[in-house]
């Protein structure tokens, strides 16, 4: 029992770090919660160790500490990225970061599946193979101008754009732009959500609806129209008549007369309107010179049209939002601008379509031009439907300029002649 005791005794000591007579030091191997164990050390000869070894072992004890803290924190940071690689890997989302000189440094499963391109075909290149132009050839110069200025279009803001699959084909995505910066260089992540589907389907609605407002216009102009004007030339005859009889009604029905003319003449009205474009060559062309005609006649202003290039729009549902974007900007341009000149700009080549709206008022604010009122967000919303880029800046000279870029896919537009500039002015 007294042996039991004494070996008890020691091992209470030994947890404290000291000796007992047959030679024993115990030091503890510190940790930030707790010891992570002891350093115990047994002497051959059963001899007290010196306050010179105590401390040397205390110093051994700490190292051992640090080993063991780091071990611990690798272990941790590997089981950490082990689970950000699993999340990446499986998010639906595709995941690719760059450096700060646009080159791909991950490209994740989604990423693969959505562009088509392997993660070791890429890995290494420039991001803007993923891009259509001209965003391919603008991206470089809009990194280089954001690194030198740090004013920004994309990073830190979600966005719609345009991607480039490996196949060619284009398609709608949602992009969100995150910048990590390092104590040497700069990362960027881009989060992609393929949105095709939702597109086809918001676009499919507004066809259904497109088809719809055409439907009651036309029968606005050939059915209700049609009978005002038919009313309106037999009520005209028998004005007439009466005026000849000198009938007491005939100046009464001569109001009536002049009652359906206008009539007739709103009728018809609302039916352009409900139609402004027209399904022939010079359909939109035809329609931005009649708002331009409008816009001078009602607003008390110089409107012009100018065309360079001509394009066929096989599609009317295109050519009719193009109108509306174009109708819009006239209007703010005039209403919250207090414009005095718009200049209405239709151009096209082989590749792309531009329409731009300029006016010499006061422009936007900044709040309005980038989060928008509501017919600023009706325009991008437009815009991203037809799958054109909606851009509204500021002009260095005054006045904003409102640019819509449609690339030319399918058989949406098809070119016609060579690129000539023609010159429209309504007055």
């Amino acid at each position: 029992r007294r042996s039991r005791s004494r070996a008890a005794s020691g091992s209470r000591r030994a947890a404290s770090g000291g000796a007992d007579p047959k030679g024993v030091w115990s030091v503890p191997i510190p940790g930030e919660t707790g010891p992570f164990g002891f350093l115990v050390v047994y002497t051959r000869n059963g001899e007290p160790f010196q306050e010179e070894a105590r401390q040397f072992l205390g110093s051994v004890a700490h190292m051992l500490a640090a080993v063991v803290e780091r071990n611990q924190a690798e272990e941790a940071l590997r089981e950490s990225e082990a689970k950000a690689s699993a999340i990446v890997e499986t998010t639906v989302d595709a995941v690719i970061s760059i450096s700060d000189q646009g080159i791909i440094e991950s490209f994740n499963a989604a990423a693969e599946r959505i562009f088509g391109w392997k993660a070791g075909e890429v890995i290494g290149l420039n991001v803007n193979v993923l891009m259509p132009e001209p965003y391919r050839s603008e991206h470089d110069e809009y990194m280089h101008r954001y690194l030198q200025t740090g004013r920004r279009k994309i990073i830190g803001i979600g966005r719609e754009v345009v991607g480039l699959r490996k196949s060619g084909e284009t398609f709608p995505m949602d992009l969100a732009v995150s910048e990590i910066r390092f104590e040497d260089r700069r990362l960027f992540t881009g989060i992609i959500r393929d949105i095709t589907e939702r597109r086809q389907l918001e676009t499919g609605i507004l066809e259904a609806g497109e088809i719809e407002r055409r439907r009651i216009g036309q029968d606005l102009h050939d059915g209700l129209g049609q009978m005002l004007t038919g009313i309106g030339l037999i009520s005209r005859n028998l004005a007439r008549k009466l005026e000849a009889e000198n009938h007491p009604l005939a100046r009464d029905f001569s109001e009536i007369v002049d009652l359906l003319r206008e009539a007739d003449q709103y009728a018809r009205g609302l039916a352009r309107g409900l139609v402004p474009v027209e399904l022939d060559e010079s359909g939109l062309a035809a329609a931005l010179q009649r708002l331009a005609l409008h816009a001078e006649r009602l607003f008390g202003i110089h409107c012009v049209f100018e065309e360079t290039g001509q394009s066929t729009l096989r599609n009317n549902t295109v050519a009719t939002h193009l109108y509306r974007i174009a109708q819009e900007a006239v209007s703010n341009g005039v209403k919250h601008g207090s414009a005095s000149r718009i200049v209405i700009l239709l151009a096209s080549n082989k590749d792309r379509l531009l329409l731009r709206v300029q006016d010499d008022g006061s422009g936007f604010p900044d709040s309005i031009r980038e989060h928008g009122g509501m017919g600023v967000r009706i325009m991008h919303h437009r815009a991203r439907m037809i799958g054109a880029t909606l851009v509204i800046e500021n002009s260095a000279g005054g006045g904003a300029v409102l640019t819509c870029t449609l690339p030319l896919r399918g058989n949406a537009l098809r070119p016609r002649g060579r690129l000539t500039k023609t010159k429209k002015n309504p007055s």
